[in-house]
């Protein structure tokens, strides 16, 4: 890789950014595992009055072209390009989770919450990265590669609504956004089996064991940070929903991957027919 250097970063903050920044796909998630292994061992200080704003779009390469999510054609698994389609539509999303993740760490840097809280962020940042590049290898041996499909641009939405309540932030992307992945995960790896791509399904197995350990880590600052303001976590999370999140929250809910993860029916049950657009 050409031009500025992986390690050309004095603090986490900076790392984010500039991790957040780059169009360069493998140069994103290279200095999103830098970043993190060097904050795991602490050779980077958090933050630095010298760091800068935090990127108000991610950087993204010219490809894919990014459609409404209502123009994106549905899937059939039953083919091998309904396969690449399904995993060029996970290979998306992962690549905003990076995003979302780092965002949530160089934004929110100068919040008043353990250092243990940036070491869950940068955990899940690097797991997204893990993530982005088995789908991408996984894509390119069956012929394709990511930007080759178009793909929806709503995601990145999540991060704009709340970018100015970190509380807000925590009940939408992981508390949402990532437990739908634990809704859906475990039938897309089954049908993947059922046609034969077992290695296909074996990446899902790891993007589902880590989504899990995501939420949770979602679940846990959340619930510090309503303790912390002395407010009820399940109440709080429902307010939070109906006045940040745009979608809907459809059933049927993997009731038992989300209560493993902290998030138990009483918080999500009630806004399912809920849409807060």
């Amino acid at each position: 890789m050409s031009g500025q250097s992986l390690t050309d970063f004095d603090t986490l903050r900076q790392g984010a950014n500039l991790a957040i920044a780059s169009a360069d796909l493998d140069k994103k998630t290279a200095i999103t595992r830098s970043a993190a292994q060097r904050w795991f061992s602490r050779t980077l200080s958090l933050r630095s009055p010298m760091d800068g704003g935090v990127s108000e779009r991610p950087g993204r390469p010219d490809r894919p072209e990014l459609l409404p999510p209502r123009l994106v054609k549905k899937r059939n698994l039953n083919t091998q390009a309904g396969r690449i389609a399904l995993l060029h539509a996970i290979a998306h999303i992962e690549l905003n989770a990076i995003d979302l993740a780092l965002d949530i760490v160089a934004r929110f840097a100068s919040e008043s919450v353990p250092l243990s809280f940036f070491d869950g962020w940068m955990q899940v940042a690097f797991e997204e990265a893990k993530h982005f590049n088995l789908i991408r290898d996984r894509l390119v041996e069956l012929g394709a590669d990511y930007g080759d499909l178009p793909a929806h641009d709503g995601l990145w939405q999540a991060a704009h609504d709340t970018r100015n309540d970190l509380t807000a932030r925590l009940a939408v992307v992981p508390l949402i956004l990532e437990a739908r992945g634990l809704d859906v995960t475990p039938s897309l790896q089954a049908r993947m089996v059922e046609t034969g791509d077992t290695k296909s399904a074996a990446i899902l197995q790891i993007i589902y064991d880590d989504e899990k350990k995501h939420v949770a880590i979602g679940a846990k600052w959340f619930r510090f940070l309503c303790h912390r303001q002395r407010k009820n976590p399940e109440e709080t999370f429902r307010q939070l929903v109906r006045a940040n999140f745009r979608g809907q929250l459809k059933a049927p809910f993997n009731d038992i991957a989300r209560a493993e993860a902290g998030l138990t029916p009483s918080f999500y049950r009630s806004l399912s027919s809920v849409n807060a657009s």
